[in-house]
């Protein structure tokens, strides 16, 4: 028995989830209460998270890709089939196809 129908099969896509605008919203409200001793602090995480909300999905995914191989300690080319197996090997849910459509976004966006 699998508990939950679904949750064993291979994923074909990885959906992307961007909470910056309220992230941002919080910064700035918090900014607007902020003693200066706190802004400077504040004002470098607002604009790091504006530099981050300007980021594509691509983009977004690139990094993604990077985070789940560092997780797995993989160290060489990103565009190589140990790439695509490494991948799969920190997100096990994911398919083949998946897997090499988002090593081929990260080779084509290195950070």
């Amino acid at each position: 028995m699998t508990g939950i129908a679904g949750l064993n099969k291979k994923h074909d896509f990885v959906l992307l989830v961007r909470d910056a605008d309220v992230i941002a919203s919080a910064l700035r409200q918090a900014l607007l209460e902020a003693s200066p001793e706190e802004r400077p602090g504040l004002e470098l995480a607002a604009s790091l998270v504006e530099s981050t909300a300007a980021a594509t999905e691509t983009q977004l995914r690139a990094r993604w890709v990077r985070s789940r191989l560092a997780a797995v300690g993989f160290t060489g080319d990103i565009a190589s089939v140990a790439a695509v197996k490494a991948l799969r090997q920190a997100e096990p849910k994911l398919s083949l196809l998946a897997a090499v459509e988002l090593q081929k976004e990260a080779a084509a966006h290195p950070e």
